[in-house]
């Protein structure tokens, strides 16, 4: 019997583990309970990898989304008007779950209805267009039900909304899809008993990059035209069409700053005042 870490082993085995220390590098002998090396000193420690861990909080808040209604408009950053809507707004999320979305995106809005059978209507459609600041803050669905649009325009932050729920969370390569008015039904047909699309939570948001086919002409708007800067359509008019709506471009308002309206800053502020106070 041979002595190994403390225990008795047969002969035989012994020889065995010391052949399969020599065949090692550096001629170390590794056991369940120690280590040594092929002259009985015992071997460097190695201490075990460092376990990863993955910060949820730190991913949410790097990936943080702030809704638009928070940025006051133009030329009015810091009226008091603005400063109470916020306090408002934030007491509401408090008490009703207003989740992230976008212009593109697939909702369900549950809202009270007295003249309904369940006193309360659910609607399902594509959101086309966010509007408004503070507590005017607007967004419009878009639904095709039985061969007709129909389009509803709820205020963000009324109490008649009992619940708003993203079945499918997705940008557009638009930030208003109104054109989808003039677009073949089938981009506007979603079904009302549609359920979620799963996604993780921490996961960036996916950019649909679909180009919808317009109806034939006339449209409410002449969406080819350039002061619309459409990239979702897929434009299938005459060639001579194309470069008379070209003439209508004005290629100087890129160069024009004054048309830029620079938010970081603001964000960042409301940012931390938002967030302080869901905290609370």
């Amino acid at each position: 019997m041979a002595a190994a870490c403390g225990r008795l082993v047969p002969r035989g085995a012994a020889a065995g583990v010391v052949a399969l220390a020599a065949a090692r590098p550096g001629g170390c002998l590794f056991t369940s309970s120690c280590r040594f090396s092929s002259d009985g000193k015992p071997g460097k420690f190695q201490p075990p990898p460092k376990p990863v861990i993955i910060d949820k909080q730190k991913q949410r808040e790097e990936r943080r989304f702030l809704s638009p209604e928070f940025i006051p408009p133009r030329g009015r950053t810091d009226p008091l008007k603005f400063f109470i809507e916020r306090k408002d707004m934030i007491q509401r999320r408090k008490v009703f779950n207003i989740p992230e979305f976008y212009v593109g995106s697939v909702l369900a809005v549950t809202t009270a209805d007295p003249y309904a059978s369940g006193k309360t209507n659910r609607f399902v459609g594509i959101c086309i267009q966010r509007g408004g600041k503070g507590l005017g803050a607007t967004f419009v669905l878009r639904n095709v039900i039985e061969e007709q649009g129909v389009e509803i325009c709820y205020d963000l932050y009324n109490p008649r909304i009992q619940a708003i729920e993203v079945l499918k969370l997705e940008k557009r390569l638009d930030d208003n899809l109104m054109y989808l008015r003039d677009a073949l039904p089938e981009y506007s047909t979603f079904d009302m008993n549609m359920k979620p699309v799963s996604r993780l939570e921490h996961d960036e948001v996916p950019v649909n990059t679909l180009q919808v086919r317009m109806k034939p002409k006339p449209w409410s708007k002449r969406w080819e035209r350039p002061y619309y800067n459409i990239k979702g359509i897929k434009f299938e008019l005459p060639e001579k069409t194309m470069k008379e709506a070209q003439k209508w471009s004005q290629p100087w308002l890129e160069f024009d700053m004054l048309r830029e309206y620079d938010t970081s800053k603001i964000e960042e502020k409301i940012w931390r005042e938002v967030s302080e106070e869901l905290k609370k």
